[in-house]
């Protein structure tokens, strides 16, 4: 691990981060601890409580309480609106101090988490509003029977979060569980465990009742799997890759559990030659190498139709070269540091299998300046065969592949040539194509002449490898509520009657 000279801790910073139980701060049950590191120097700046089951169980049985004993499920709409929109006045009032934390404990650059906690805020209030405006179907046989759909909060929601954008996607697994009425447990990331222990002090304030929510950290393999296996948690939320997904999958199989899944990418970004190349490159170089390409729908894929091909990859390589790489609490940082030594490590690794793969255009290493930290310069290779692996899975940092196709044909061959299939971007000017395009790509999300802009109101998921079932709008709605349906008779009651003579 490198040694540097450490750099000074945000204010706000704990001097050990703890578990969230019962409402009340706590350390593990057996003492353990984990290392917080810094991805600038890799130095460790705090250490966190590390939860195992016996944690876990605890969490878990705050959790059930509050369910069945507490006021929390039972709250008109309305109350528990109040609430929420209370924890977006909370979150927006301390967006400054949430992005300075986020960005010093995962390496994103301080406008760019400074976006994400104000997003945070948003998932907030966006559900807070949708749950008093939700309307549910009712089916009416006049004179003989009416039927109408009654929406319950299931129990404990398990919520397991990653560690890109950690706060941000924390808010989209708490907000629609807690507007439903569940009680939670959130696993976050074990390597960024800082915003996350946030939550505590800011649902306290908004008046959430204690044991509503509730927070362990630790490794996946222990405070995760824990979670997962328990049997009084009906509902897991789960954001991370795909491997973890399978093993997800399989340990909540025998106790048959809700699951909502998504997982990773290898997305797609297609340029037509009748594009506006100018636009397109811009939105490409964001679309990668913001939030220094550790984002599950980056579009790390760039197929380009070859007339322009030349053009596109020279034009591209010249500006990825000019994206600014600095310390992440600089405002004009555009890439920071990636979030940990084990990450940097495997995305350097691809970047050595992709000199082997492809034609290296930009980066490729360090950067320059950077002897320290998890640095790495914006890379591009072109060229790259669709059975490379760099061209095939997902690197999760700020890497980027470029192959040429001659005919939409072709084109359409080479997105859905992955085992992943989460989001995908097209960029031409003829609209027929563009439509009949997106119908044809196997993603879940697509964008057509836009990047990664997403109203609240849609789904949010994946296919293939890349998901299962889908959050966002009424889809969050679905998947934290049971519906059950409620039948009256209006009329002579239709019953057959058996055993008479």
């Amino acid at each position: 691990m490198t040694t540097t000279t450490p750099r000074p801790i945000p204010d706000g910073v704990p001097e050990r981060i703890r578990h969230y139980i019962g409402g009340e701060l706590v350390d593990s049950a057996d003492g353990a601890v984990l290392d917080v590191i810094d991805p600038v120097t890799n130095e460790v700046y705090v250490r966190a409580a590390a939860g195992k089951k016996a944690d876990i169980d605890r969490a878990v049985a705050a959790a059930r309480k509050a369910f069945t004993e507490g006021p929390w499920p039972k709250l008109l709409p309305r109350e528990r609106s109040r609430v929420l929109n209370r924890v977006a006045d909370l979150v927006e009032a301390r967006d400054k101090k949430l992005a300075a934390l986020e960005s010093f404990d995962s390496g994103l650059p301080i406008s760019q988490a400074l976006g994400q906690a104000r997003r945070a805020a948003e998932n907030f209030r966006f559900f807070a509003d949708l749950i008093v405006a939700q309307a549910d179907d009712t089916y009416k046989v006049p004179g003989r029977q009416v039927n109408y759909v009654n929406r319950k909060p299931i129990g404990v929601a398990g919520l397991i979060t990653p560690w890109n954008t950690p706060f941000m996607l924390e808010s989209w697994k708490l907000a629609p569980a807690l507007a439903t009425g569940n009680t939670v447990v959130l696993k976050p990331a074990e390597f960024t465990p800082l915003s996350a222990s946030l939550w505590a002090e800011i649902f306290e304030e908004a008046g959430l009742p204690q044991g509503v929510f509730n927070l362990v950290n630790g490794f996946g393999e222990e405070a995760g799997d824990a979670l997962v296996k328990h049997p009084d948690v009906p509902l897991i939320s789960f954001t991370g890759e795909s491997g973890t997904g399978s093993l997800i999958f399989g340990n909540a199989a025998p106790f048959l559990k809700g699951l909502s899944m998504e997982l990773g990418g290898k997305s797609p970004a297609i340029v037509f030659a009748d594009a506006d190349l100018e636009t397109a490159i811009d939105a490409t170089i964001f679309g990668v190498f913001s939030l220094n390409g550790e984002r599950c729908t980056a579009g790390s894929r760039i197929l380009v139709e070859r007339a322009i091909y030349d053009e596109f990859v020279e034009r591209y390589a010249e500006q990825a070269k000019r994206v600014v790489v600095g310390d992440p609490s600089e405002p004009t940082t555009e890439v920071g540091a990636l979030v940990h030594p084990e990450h940097y490590e495997k995305v350097m690794k691809y970047i050595e299998i992709g000199k082997t793969e492809g034609r290296l255009v930009a980066g490729g290493g360090r950067p320059d300046g950077f002897p320290t930290g998890n640095y790495v310069a914006p890379t591009v290779f072109a060229d790259v065969k669709p059975d490379a692996r760099i061209f095939q899975e997902e690197i999760f940092g700020p890497v980027v592949a470029i192959t040429p196709f001659d005919s939409e044909e072709e084109a359409l061959a080479l997105a859905n040539n992955t085992k992943y299939g989460l989001a995908a971007y097209v960029w031409t000017n003829d609209l027929k194509r563009a439509h009949n395009f997106a119908q044809s790509v196997e993603a879940g999300m697509v964008w057509l002449n836009s990047n990664n802009v997403r109203d609240l109101r849609t789904p949010f998921g994946g296919v293939k490898a890349s998901g299962l079932g889908h959050e966002g709008g009424y889809r969050s709605i679905d998947f934290y509520t049971d519906q059950q349906a409620v039948h009256i008779n209006l009329g002579e009651v239709h019953n057959p009657a058996f055993g008479k003579r």
